[in-house]
């Protein structure tokens, strides 16, 4: 929920009678739009790396699965804040800068950008879910979990996203919204129910649950990365997502005045959600990465590392005993022969 239609009008009032804006408002908009666009294009390189090697370089895992499709959605959402961002811009350094079909091309836009949005949170849900369930279920998690579930999941998530972001753009159009008709209202109640009345509740509670394991993990040795990297993001995702959704929600049935124009919140926002499709990818090497260690493949060993799953940690501590032990009963028998 973001007051596109109504920032759209604003800026274009900046370029025209500059009604309550400072003279020099478009320039400022300009290079918040251009700074906006560098921040989205630094997010992208590094969700494509991570994509990358996901995909092609590190044995998939049930929790790769799911970072992998967050980086296609925080991709998507970037690349499409960016040419939101390069609309506006045309719209405050151009005169004339309707063209034909410029409102569709607008709802286009957005909705791969409501959808991306939309799939990301909820990638973020499940993966928070499913840490925490592995967690305090273990035995029934490990029995009865399906193979295929996180790809089954995935794809589940990615419709679930993108009816919603059809829904909401194309049910409640520019002029309904503005006019707050049922069906708008309605629309924003459920974004606002799915966002912050299911996916938030859900990512706290498990985070609080990951957070009290680490805390029991720490005293006997350091937790496994995936932990740290999962609550790390669900405290970025709060800190820089919801706040913009209660904003919006209730500035939009009016039970917050704000003396401030709805553009430069809404940009505030743009740089907000941007941040946080833009950080991800580096909060998985910095977690991932050894400090005191150096590699030529850093960047591959900081992924694997940061999204090993407890169950090939285990198998890799059970070969290394197995390869500890056998190799002190070879010491032991060349000793016995030594002594005979």
């Amino acid at each position: 929920m973001d007051f596109n239609d109504t920032n759209m009008t604003d800026l274009h009032n900046t370029t025209n009678d500059n009604g309550g804006y400072n003279p020099d408002a478009n320039i400022h908009f300009t290079g918040a739009s251009a700074v906006a666009i560098a921040l989205c294009l630094f997010g992208i390189v590094g969700n494509v790396i991570v994509f990358w090697f996901l995909a092609f370089r590190i044995k998939r895992n049930k929790y790769t699965v799911y970072i992998m499709n967050l980086a296609i959605a925080d991709f998507i959402f970037l690349l499409f804040t960016a040419l939101i961002m390069m609309l506006y811009i045309n719209t405050l350094i151009v005169e004339n800068s309707n063209f034909t079909g410029r409102n569709s091309f607008y709802i286009f836009l957005e909705i791969f950008y409501d959808t991306a949005q939309y799939s990301g949170m909820f990638f973020l849900t499940a993966i928070s879910m499913e840490r925490c369930l592995s967690v305090m279920f273990p035995m029934w998690y490990h029995c009865n979990r399906p193979k295929n579930l996180s790809s089954i999941v995935c794809l589940v998530l990615w419709f679930v996203g993108c009816s919603e972001s059809l829904i909401e753009n194309l049910a409640c159009p520019p002029e309904d919204f503005a006019a707050q008709t049922n069906v708008c209202t309605g629309v924003e109640l459920m974004t606002f129910t799915i966002g912050v009345g299911i996916c938030l509740p859900l990512m706290v509670l498990c985070s609080f649950a990951l957070l009290i394991r680490v805390g029991r993990i720490f005293q006997r040795q350091y937790p496994p990365k995936l932990y740290i990297i999962i609550i790390v993001a669900v405290i970025i995702f709060i800190l820089s997502v919801v706040p913009f959704n209660f904003i919006w929600f209730l500035m939009y049935f009016q039970l917050l005045k704000l003396d401030v124009q709805y553009v430069s919140i809404y940009y505030a926002s743009v740089f907000s959600t941007s941040l946080n499709s833009t950080i991800n990818p580096y909060i998985y090497f910095i977690v991932g990465r050894q400090w005191r260690e150096k590699s030529h493949h850093s960047i591959h060993d900081a992924l694997q590392r940061a999204f090993k799953d407890d169950e090939e940690i285990q198998d890799a501590k059970e070969k290394s005993d197995k390869t500890n032990s056998s190799s002190c009963r070879i010491k032991s028998t060349d000793e016995e022969k030594r002594v005979n």
